[in-house]
């Protein structure tokens, strides 16, 4: 059985408030931590209200909501981390913003043995895990939206990862979440994006060069192909900032025209257009 018992999330944004409530959902004491007061109050009334949306659908229990926000902290001084087994960054994805939170916890966390750990969906591990002076216990443990639904994480770890820690994260991420875990090298996309990138992009491609409607593409994939969402709409579910910043990424580790991000993308994302979480992406959302 795992020996981590408390665990500490850097970003209460959508994928950090969804792994903050994995976690705390399944017994563990969470701290969970933002930039600004408001910006936590904002992340803790996204938790709430996803866990009254579990109640709503019988996934829990009222009484294991409530026993799940006692597990449940929150703070905007890393230096709180200190006695933190596991720590989990779920920030923007943008390497030098990672790699400062990186530096900071090397400072702060004071267990010898804890892992810290990047929900990065692209970034080279390697580059997080060596600005620390513990590169051995940074690892990938990146989690999927909506990480209380879906049931894959993928773990990967960097060349200076030790096999101690990826067995303790991969217990972690398993018996006591009940993920589904998959291992993937050090490479930009991993192993999922790497193959839903060039699948969102070109569709994106077929619908700006008007080849298709959004709704006729979307459609194609969904009653052609038997896929729950269509690419557009997936793209909006994701976020199109993260699309972006997972395709440039792609792009400049294999230089591949096919991870390059169209211009209509680009532009979307200039203006504010990144989907769902704003409201306005390839669709309106209320």
């Amino acid at each position: 059985m795992t020996d981590i018992e408390r665990v500490g999330v850097v970003g209460c944004g959508q994928m950090g408030a969804g792994i903050a409530e994995v976690c705390a959902r399944a017994g563990l004491g969470v701290m969970v931590a933002e930039t600004t007061g408001e910006a936590l109050e904002l992340g803790r009334t996204r938790l709430t209200s996803s866990l009254d949306r579990a109640v709503g659908r019988g996934k829990i229990t009222k009484e294991e909501r409530d026993d799940t926000l006692d597990r449940l902290s929150f703070t905007t001084d890393l230096g709180e981390f200190a006695d933190r087994d596991l720590v989990v960054e779920a920030v923007v994805e943008n390497e030098q913003v990672k790699t400062e939170i990186f530096q900071v916890l090397d400072q702060v966390v004071t267990r010898p043995d804890a892992i810290l750990a990047s929900n990065t969906s692209s970034i080279p591990l390697v580059r997080l895990a060596v600005a620390t002076s513990r590169p051995e216990q940074v690892i990938g443990v990146h989690f999927f939206n909506p990480a209380p639904v879906q049931r894959l994480v993928e773990l990967i770890p960097a060349l200076t990862t030790s096999d101690e820690t990826i067995k303790r994260a991969e217990e972690a991420v398993t018996a006591v979440l009940g993920k589904h875990a998959i291992r993937a090298q050090d490479r930009s996309g991993f192993v999922v994006n790497a193959l839903l990138i060039p699948y969102l992009l070109s569709a994106i491609r077929m619908f700006e060069s008007g080849i298709a409607s959004r709704e006729d593409i979307d459609n194609g994939m969904e009653m052609g192909c038997a896929h729950p969402m269509g690419p557009l709409k997936l793209a909006d579910l994701i976020g199109l900032d993260t699309v972006a910043s997972v395709a440039y990424s792609m792009y400049e580790e294999y230089k591949e025209p096919l991870y390059a991000a169209p211009p209509l993308l680009q532009r979307m994302v200039d203006a504010g257009r990144l989907g769902r979480k704003t409201g306005s992406g390839f669709y309106p959302y209320a």
